[in-house]
């Protein structure tokens, strides 16, 4: 059974940091391409960041946090991480890790296997 787990949310101030980690486990899913995805009360789920890792390499961030959110992925450890530097208000959200979806894209809908999520709070 596949499984996403994420961990490293938290309360922060304004200008702080937080890395979020995601780990994977199973089978029937891609960790090739897999990503970040954050909700906030009373919005629709947004694509944060994604990895490629296929025969293609690289990354893709979503416009409100390029810049500040670095994603990278140790296949070793089966783990995504979401580095979260330079911490808005806005920021604010609910964030799931996500895989098996189509590479590169940070439509939500693409993506097949969810985590639970991991709560982001950021105070100004």
């Amino acid at each position: 059974q596949v499984q996403l787990v994420e961990s490293g949310g938290g309360s922060v101030q304004a200008g702080g940091s937080l890395r979020l980690s995601c780990s994977a486990s199973g089978y029937g899913y891609s960790r090739n391409c897999m990503g970040w995805f954050r909700q906030a009360p009373g919005k629709e789920r947004e694509g944060v960041a994604v990895i490629v890792n296929t025969i293609y390499h690289g990354t893709v961030y979503g416009d409100s946090v390029k810049g500040r959110f670095t994603i990278s992925q140790d296949n070793a450890k089966n783990t995504l991480y979401l580095q979260m530097n330079s911490l808005k208000p806005e920021d604010t959200a609910l964030y799931y890790c996500a895989a098996g979806g189509v590479c590169g894209s940070l439509d939500e809908k693409q993506y097949h296997v969810w985590g639970q999520g991991t709560q982001v709070t950021v105070s100004s």
